[in-house]
C-alpha cells in the first residue's frame, strides 16, 4: 500500500464545552502552543514530525460515562511524576477514583471537563521511549486493533491475548486496546480519531478504503459542514476524516 493510500493520524480530537479552557490546560499540561482550527476549535500542534495534533472541538453534548480513550503521561522520576500531577492540579485537574488499587504506581486524573488521564511512574517498560504523552489507552477489541493497524500504516507492537497496540513506524506515541470487559457506549464518543488523507488522494476514494476494513458511515450535517466526514470503527467508535472546505 503506497503512503499516499493511508490515512493519517491529525489529531485526537475531544469534545469540549469551553474549547479555550480546555486547551490552555492541555496547552501547559502537555507544554504546547495553540493555534486556532480552520475546521473550528483550537489545535495544540505537535512537537515533532511522530506526534499529532490534540484538537478541541465545541460541543454541548455533556459527558455522562467514563472516556473510551484516554491519555497515559510518562514520567522520568518519582519527582517528575510528582511534577506533573503538581502541574495539573494548578492547571485546574483534580483527582478521580475509578476502582484502581491504591498500591497502583500510577495517578488518575481528570482535566477540567472531566476527561480522565494517568500519570504513569518511572520504569515503564512499555512506555519506555513513546514520549510524554506515551500512549493513547483505548477500550476496544482485538479487531479494531488490527483495524487500526491497516487503517493507519501502523505495525502491531503488541498483540496477545486480546490486547493489542500499535505505534507509528517513526516511533512516538503508542495507541493500545485493552480488550474484554468493554465499557458501555455512552452515545457519541467525546475522544475521538481525526483523520486526514494523503495529500493527493480523492477523499471518497479513501472512505471506501476504510469501509473495506470494516469502518460504517455515520455522518451529521453539523460534521459535514464543518468538512469533515464521520465514521465508526469496527467496534462502533466514531472518527473523522478532513475533507478540502
Amino acid at each position: 500500500m503506497s503512503a499516499a493510500m493511508t490515512s493519517h493520524l491529525f489529531a485526537i480530537s475531544f469534545d469540549a464545552s469551553e474549547p479555550l479552557r480546555l486547551a490552555q490546560f492541555w496547552s501547559g499540561l502537555l507544554g504546547r502552543e495553540m493555534v486556532d482550527d480552520p475546521h473550528g476549535g483550537v489545535l495544540l500542534p505537535p512537537t515533532n514530525d511522530t506526534g499529532f495534533h490534540v484538537r478541541f472541538a465545541p460541543s454541548q453534548q455533556p459527558k455522562v460515562v467514563q472516556n473510551r480513550m484516554h491519555f497515559d503521561l510518562t514520567s522520568s522520576s518519582l519527582e517528575d511524576q510528582q511534577q506533573t500531577v503538581a502541574r495539573a492540579l494548578e492547571l485546574g485537574a483534580r483527582h478521580i477514583d475509578i476502582g484502581q488499587d491504591p498500591e497502583d504506581d500510577h495517578f488518575v486524573m481528570a482535566d477540567p471537563e472531566g476527561n480522565e488521564f494517568d500519570v504513569i511512574g518511572p520504569g515503564n517498560n512499555f512506555l519506555a521511549g513513546c514520549g510524554f504523552i506515551g500512549a493513547l489507552a483505548c477500550d476496544g477489541s482485538q479487531k479494531v486493533g488490527y483495524f487500526w493497524s491497516e487503517a493507519l500504516g501502523w505495525p502491531l507492537v503488541w498483540d496477545e491475548g486480546e490486547e493489542t497496540a500499535i505505534q507509528s513506524p517513526n516511533g512516538g506515541t503508542k495507541i493500545s486496546w485493552g480488550g474484554p470487559p468493554y465499557m458501555p457506549n455512552g452515545g457519541r464518543d467525546r475522544v475521538r480519531f481525526d483523520l486526514t488523507a494523503g495529500a493527493d488522494v480523492d477523499p471518497q476514494v479513501e472512505v471506501d478504503r476504510l469501509l473495506s476494513l470494516g469502518a460504517t458511515r455515520v455522518d451529521t450535517d453539523r460534521d459535514a459542514a464543518a468538512g469533515r466526514l464521520v465514521l465508526a470503527d469496527p467496534d462502533g467508535v466514531e472518527f473523522g476524516l478532513r475533507t478540502p472546505r
